[in-house]
């Protein structure tokens, strides 16, 4: 998809300057993947890109002229500026990201600084998506951590979940697991995928792969080459949002 095409962000405020963009809160990529979901698409760009920075939005598009193509939105220029300087080239999803601060505006930013004219057409869409998405969802209904799971791998569960097993004392957790090469990932969004968490753990030496467990939403395991090199990436990613709810609990894995 060619740069060009930025300019159909459909928040039609232009770049003033005519010239070289000026460096601003939101960057504009492409050359991404096309046969990626728009939303698994969007929530594995915030989970990459928030490193830098709070993000205020992802913009991306299911029009055939959007394709390719994504806006990240950041509260800051500085988190932008460093975002496009260590992630260009990044491979997300087999391709190499092409990176450039956005020649438009947002319309969290417009609105922000007092530019954003509404439009309508748009309005009455989003005002159905709200409707939408403010019906309960029932397959979210019951989900979490299961301790008993999680302490079979080592993580022990928080002692208000110990189950009272009657006599003089409570249950005690195990000890955790000592030091070694795989890494034990609780806490995480149901919706999170394995190519998300290899973009955020792929970062760090030594990274070998992630293993999901279907029946079990919310843990993974991260496998690294030796104990030192998993325990850099537990210590860098320790509590890292993948949303604003979940932060993610790391141990080592119970073998």
């Amino acid at each position: 998809m060619a740069e060009a095409n930025q300019n159909t962000n459909p928040n039609p405020n232009p770049n003033p300057s005519g010239g070289e963009v000026t460096p601003n809160v939101t960057i504009y990529i492409n050359n991404l993947n096309e046969k990626i979901k728009l939303e698994e698409l969007k929530k594995s760009l915030h989970a990459v890109f928030s490193q830098f920075g709070k993000i205020l939005e992802v913009l991306a598009f299911k029009t055939l002229k959007h394709k390719g193509q994504a806006w990240v939105v950041f509260e800051e220029v500085s988190s932008a500026s460093n975002a496009l300087r260590q992630m260009q080239g990044f491979p997300f999803y087999d391709k190499p990201m092409r990176i450039q601060y956005a020649k438009t505006k947002s319309d969290v930013v417009a609105k922000a600084d007092g530019t954003f004219v509404p439009r309508e057409k748009r309005k009455r869409h989003e005002d159905k998506g709200r409707k939408k998405k403010d019906q309960p969802d029932a397959n979210q209904a019951g989900m979490g951590l299961n301790p008993a799971y999680a302490g079979a791998y080592g993580a022990a569960p928080p002692f208000s979940q110990i189950p009272y097993m009657g006599g003089a004392k409570a249950a005690v957790p195990e000890a955790p697991a000592p030091p070694n090469s795989i890494l034990f990932v609780q806490n995480l969004p149901h919706q999170s995928t394995p190519m998300m968490l290899q973009m955020l753990f792929f970062q760090y030496p030594g990274f070998k792969e992630v293993r999901m467990v279907e029946t079990k939403p919310g843990i993974a395991f991260v496998e690294y080459g030796d104990e030192m090199q998993s325990t850099v990436a537990m210590q860098a990613l320790q509590g890292f949002k993948i949303t604003p709810e979940n932060p993610m609990l790391i141990t080592y894995a119970k073998k």
